[in-house]
């Protein structure tokens, strides 16, 4: 796709801790588009309130994709995925079209954006963000993270399926890499690692696979090298032992 102008991805300066714009660089690499990434000052208080934010999206959430090839501009994370797999995936090599396929892939893309997202940017909310530790919604989307994972790995045994849907890896096992992801250097204790293999085995398996993949490497570097390059932007995270007191 060497005549395609560069898409656009918008973020906030936060020194690449974000989960959701990675999960739309993934599929730039996926997709093998080509790419470039702007960023907005969060440390702005009216940021919201100004051009080109208020043009882009209503909601003042990043990410935003924009598309220069057909003047397409997409927000909220799940949608803009959704527009790369229909506009660039013309094999389907990353979905499929037959009715049962297509409407699991969408149950469990909604999953992800209503359950995995929230929940877990909640326990980081809770445990690193919020003026005062409240140990008990700590607790609660700690939970919830566990409860997830349980999703996943309940219906990896019981279809006996190496990925969600099908006989492949689709768009909707890459939308679950970012926020698993960032569970054990941020949102769960010392030995969480071991639960989740011991309590989640098939999901354990899964997440490896798909931290396997080139398409996620390469986001990770991007992003390691987005925080590398401008390092005030970098939100310092304490261990959960830290924040928890032991």
């Amino acid at each position: 796709m060497a005549d395609l102008k560069p898409l656009i991805v918008w973020r906030y300066h936060d020194g690449g801790l974000s989960p959701n714009p990675w999960k739309v660089v993934i599929f730039l690499y996926e997709l093998n588009l080509p790419f470039e990434m702007r960023v907005f000052d969060r440390s702005d208080p009216d940021v919201r309130e100004k051009e080109p934010m208020v043009s882009l999206t209503p909601n003042g959430r990043m990410p935003v994709l924009e598309d220069p090839n057909n003047g397409m501009r997409i927000w909220e994370s799940g949608a803009i995925i959704e527009y790369l797999v229909d506009t660039y995936d013309k094999s389907n090599r990353l979905t499929y079209t037959s009715p049962r396929e297509n409407y699991q892939l969408k149950s469990w893309m909604h999953f992800q954006m209503s359950g995995q997202g929230p929940y877990y940017g909640q326990r980081t909310w809770f445990l690193h963000l919020h003026h005062e530790p409240l140990p008990s919604a700590q607790e609660r989307y700690l939970n919830e993270v566990k409860r997830i994972l349980s999703v996943i790995d309940k219906d990896l045994t019981r279809s006996g399926r190496q990925w969600l849907v099908g006989d492949k890896m689709t768009f909707v096992d890459l939308m679950f890499v970012p926020w698993n992801s960032l569970l054990l250097p941020f949102m769960t204790p010392t030995g969480f690692e071991s639960e989740w293999k011991e309590k989640y085995p098939k999901c354990w398996e899964w997440h490896q696979r798909l931290y396997g993949v080139e398409s996620v490497k390469k986001a990770k570097e991007f992003a390691e090298g987005s925080v590398k390059a401008d390092p005030s932007a970098t939100i310092e995270l304490k261990s959960v032992e830290e924040i928890e007191g032991r």
